[in-house]
Protein backbone atom coordinates (compact mmCIF):
# COMPACT_ATOMS: atom_id res chain seq x y z
CA UNK A 1 0.00 0.00 0.00
CA UNK A 2 1.41 3.81 -0.86
CA UNK A 3 2.52 6.41 1.83
CA UNK A 4 1.55 9.81 1.80
CA UNK A 5 2.13 12.48 4.13
CA UNK A 6 -1.55 13.66 5.64
CA UNK A 7 -1.43 16.05 8.67
CA UNK A 8 2.20 16.22 9.43
CA UNK A 9 2.39 12.92 9.39
CA UNK A 10 3.60 9.66 7.00
CA UNK A 11 0.26 7.23 6.83
CA UNK A 12 -1.05 4.46 4.40
CA UNK A 13 -2.78 5.79 1.61
CA UNK A 14 -6.41 3.67 1.57
CA UNK A 15 -7.79 6.19 -1.08
CA UNK A 16 -6.94 4.83 -4.95
CA UNK A 17 -6.66 7.90 -7.74
CA UNK A 18 -8.91 6.75 -10.68
CA UNK A 19 -6.98 8.16 -13.95
CA UNK A 20 -9.00 8.01 -17.24
CA UNK A 21 -7.70 5.66 -20.04
CA UNK A 22 -7.49 6.85 -23.42
CA UNK A 23 -10.57 4.40 -24.05
CA UNK A 24 -12.35 5.65 -21.23
CA UNK A 25 -15.11 8.14 -20.84
CA UNK A 26 -16.69 10.09 -18.18
CA UNK A 27 -20.16 8.53 -18.53
CA UNK A 28 -18.91 4.89 -18.96
CA UNK A 29 -15.93 4.26 -17.32
CA UNK A 30 -16.41 2.35 -13.75
CA UNK A 31 -16.25 3.07 -10.78
CA UNK A 32 -14.27 0.54 -8.54
CA UNK A 33 -15.88 -0.13 -4.96
CA UNK A 34 -13.64 1.00 -1.76
CA UNK A 35 -12.53 5.10 -1.52
CA UNK A 36 -12.13 6.11 -4.42
CA UNK A 37 -10.97 9.73 -6.07
CA UNK A 38 -12.63 10.53 -9.08
CA UNK A 39 -11.52 12.80 -11.98
CA UNK A 40 -13.74 16.35 -12.11
CA UNK A 41 -15.91 14.97 -15.30
CA UNK A 42 -16.43 11.87 -13.74
CA UNK A 43 -18.02 12.92 -10.78
CA UNK A 44 -20.21 15.43 -13.02
CA UNK A 45 -21.39 12.80 -15.54
CA UNK A 46 -22.36 9.90 -12.47
CA UNK A 47 -22.54 12.37 -9.98
CA UNK A 48 -26.27 10.33 -9.01
CA UNK A 49 -24.99 6.84 -9.64
CA UNK A 50 -22.39 7.50 -6.03
CA UNK A 51 -24.29 10.37 -4.40
CA UNK A 52 -24.72 8.26 -1.07
CA UNK A 53 -21.48 6.89 -0.63
CA UNK A 54 -18.92 8.97 1.71
CA UNK A 55 -16.50 7.23 0.24
CA UNK A 56 -16.05 9.19 -2.84
CA UNK A 57 -13.55 11.94 -3.54
CA UNK A 58 -12.82 14.07 -6.51
CA UNK A 59 -9.74 15.64 -8.12
CA UNK A 60 -9.07 18.20 -10.19
CA UNK A 61 -6.65 19.07 -12.89
CA UNK A 62 -4.54 22.08 -13.13
CA UNK A 63 -7.14 23.97 -15.95
CA UNK A 64 -10.08 23.24 -13.84
CA UNK A 65 -12.01 25.75 -11.78
CA UNK A 66 -13.06 24.54 -8.11
CA UNK A 67 -16.13 26.60 -8.47
CA UNK A 68 -17.15 23.80 -9.98
CA UNK A 69 -17.70 21.63 -7.14
CA UNK A 70 -19.62 24.45 -5.17
CA UNK A 71 -22.56 22.95 -4.67
CA UNK A 72 -21.63 20.04 -3.07
CA UNK A 73 -18.44 20.91 -1.69
CA UNK A 74 -19.81 19.91 2.08
CA UNK A 75 -19.90 16.14 0.59
CA UNK A 76 -17.29 14.98 -0.55
CA UNK A 77 -14.57 13.69 1.79
CA UNK A 78 -11.34 14.38 -0.05
CA UNK A 79 -10.16 16.98 -2.76
CA UNK A 80 -7.23 16.08 -4.39
CA UNK A 81 -5.63 18.75 -7.23
CA UNK A 82 -3.34 17.65 -9.88
CA UNK A 83 0.61 18.97 -10.48
CA UNK A 84 1.24 17.73 -14.01
CA UNK A 85 4.56 19.16 -13.63
CA UNK A 86 6.38 20.47 -10.82
CA UNK A 87 6.43 24.26 -12.23
CA UNK A 88 2.59 23.88 -12.80
CA UNK A 89 1.84 26.36 -9.94
CA UNK A 90 -1.96 26.94 -10.95
CA UNK A 91 -2.74 24.23 -8.20
CA UNK A 92 -1.92 26.41 -5.62
CA UNK A 93 -4.74 29.00 -6.65
CA UNK A 94 -6.99 26.29 -6.61
CA UNK A 95 -6.09 25.06 -3.27
CA UNK A 96 -6.59 28.46 -2.37
CA UNK A 97 -9.80 29.16 -3.27
CA UNK A 98 -11.24 25.74 -2.21
CA UNK A 99 -10.57 27.26 1.25
CA UNK A 100 -10.43 30.58 1.43
CA UNK A 101 -13.42 31.11 -0.93
CA UNK A 102 -15.62 27.95 -1.04
CA UNK A 103 -14.50 27.36 2.54
CA UNK A 104 -13.82 23.63 2.24
CA UNK A 105 -13.02 21.54 5.33
CA UNK A 106 -12.13 18.64 4.38
CA UNK A 107 -8.45 16.60 3.22
CA UNK A 108 -7.05 18.59 0.52
CA UNK A 109 -4.88 16.46 -1.33
CA UNK A 110 -1.77 17.34 -3.64
CA UNK A 111 -0.97 14.50 -6.27
CA UNK A 112 0.88 14.26 -9.61
CA UNK A 113 4.86 15.90 -9.30
CA UNK A 114 4.73 16.93 -5.92
CA UNK A 115 8.24 17.22 -4.48
CA UNK A 116 9.75 18.31 -1.03
CA UNK A 117 10.67 21.68 -2.12
CA UNK A 118 7.18 22.68 -3.11
CA UNK A 119 5.22 21.13 0.71
CA UNK A 120 5.90 23.96 2.90
CA UNK A 121 4.12 26.22 0.49
CA UNK A 122 1.38 24.16 -0.62
CA UNK A 123 0.34 23.87 3.08
CA UNK A 124 0.59 27.77 3.32
CA UNK A 125 -2.08 27.61 1.03
CA UNK A 126 -4.19 25.06 2.27
CA UNK A 127 -2.96 21.15 1.79
CA UNK A 128 -2.68 18.92 4.33
CA UNK A 129 -2.33 15.71 2.34
CA UNK A 130 0.55 15.15 -0.18
CA UNK A 131 1.06 11.99 -2.19
CA UNK A 132 4.62 12.73 -3.51
CA UNK A 133 6.48 11.07 -6.08
CA UNK A 134 6.85 7.91 -5.86
CA UNK A 135 10.80 7.55 -6.85
CA UNK A 136 11.09 10.12 -4.07
CA UNK A 137 11.48 9.51 -0.20
CA UNK A 138 8.54 10.00 2.05
CA UNK A 139 10.14 10.69 4.86
CA UNK A 140 12.76 13.20 3.33
CA UNK A 141 9.79 14.68 1.40
CA UNK A 142 8.00 15.31 5.50
CA UNK A 143 10.78 17.39 6.61
CA UNK A 144 10.12 19.77 3.65
CA UNK A 145 6.97 21.02 5.45
CA UNK A 146 9.52 22.46 8.27
CA UNK A 147 11.87 23.88 6.13
CA UNK A 148 11.33 27.60 7.04
CA UNK A 149 10.46 28.80 10.51
CA UNK A 150 8.49 31.80 9.95
CA UNK A 151 6.75 32.88 6.57
CA UNK A 152 6.88 36.91 5.14
CA UNK A 153 3.77 36.74 3.46
CA UNK A 154 -0.33 36.15 4.63
CA UNK A 155 -1.77 33.47 3.48
CA UNK A 156 -4.52 30.14 4.13
CA UNK A 157 -2.38 29.47 7.16
CA UNK A 158 -1.32 33.12 8.59
CA UNK A 159 -3.65 35.51 7.66
CA UNK A 160 -1.46 38.60 8.68
CA UNK A 161 2.01 39.19 7.19
CA UNK A 162 4.94 39.06 9.38
CA UNK A 163 5.54 42.60 9.45
CA UNK A 164 2.25 43.17 11.30
CA UNK A 165 3.06 40.11 13.32
CA UNK A 166 6.56 41.43 14.82
CA UNK A 167 6.82 43.57 17.58
CA UNK A 168 7.84 46.96 17.07
CA UNK A 169 9.90 47.93 20.44
CA UNK A 170 12.55 49.96 18.12
CA UNK A 171 10.07 52.32 16.44
CA UNK A 172 8.53 53.39 19.80
CA UNK A 173 10.32 57.10 20.92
Amino acid sequence: MREIIKDKQVIQDDWTVLRLQETDTAENVAIPSGKVILPLQVWQAQRSAFSARNDVGVWLASDERPEALKDDIAAIPVIAVDFPKFADGRGYSIAYNLRARLGYKGELRAIGDVLRDQLFYMQRVGFNAFATRPDRNIRDALKGLTDFSEAYQASWDQKSPLFRRAARDHLAV
